[in-house]
């Protein structure tokens, strides 16, 4: 079963689609602002680099755990996996996200997050926190992410 994207979304997601897949389809039409393919290498990156500095203090993953970071007003960058289901376990976050001015964005799915995690499960978000070591990647991917479109 394909989802169908709305008309309005497909031409904010044009540049998305990762080269000989077609993962951008089986996003949720909500999950916006979708983080380009170059941006989502800098993304895998960072989280790589930073997983390197210190795992346990620098890196949320799942549910869970960046939920309760937001909460306890822990600042960072949200990445969200495009293709949850049900949408309603994390649609509120994003606004959590623009109440506590912490950037975030969509990648397509959640093997992009577990991926660049370094584990074989899918991941459907993570909070990425600022460390001196990676002061310059962090940095460009929050501008980065700052600059996309906003979704409504």
């Amino acid at each position: 079963m394909e989802l169908e994207v709305v008309e309005d979304v497909r031409g904010r997601l044009e540049d998305v689609a990762v080269p000989g897949t077609n993962k951008i389809s089986q996003a949720s039409p909500i999950a916006l602002p979708m983080a380009s393919h170059k941006l989502i290498k800098k993304i895998t990156n960072l989280i790589k680099s930073t997983l390197e500095i210190d795992p346990k203090a620098l890196i949320r993953s799942g549910l869970k755990d960046v939920q309760s970071s937001l909460r306890k007003n822990e600042k960072g960058i949200v990445v969200f996996a495009g293709d949850v289901t049900p949408i309603e376990i994390m649609c509120h976050l994003p606004a959590v996200c623009e109440e506590l001015d912490v950037p975030y964005c969509y990648v397509p799915d959640k093997e992009t997050l577990g991926n660049a995690m370094g584990v074989k499960r899918g991941s459907l978000m993570v909070l990425i926190k600022k460390h001196a070591k990676n002061k310059a990647l962090y940095d460009d991917v929050a501008e980065r992410i700052n600059n996309l479109p906003p979704p409504w």
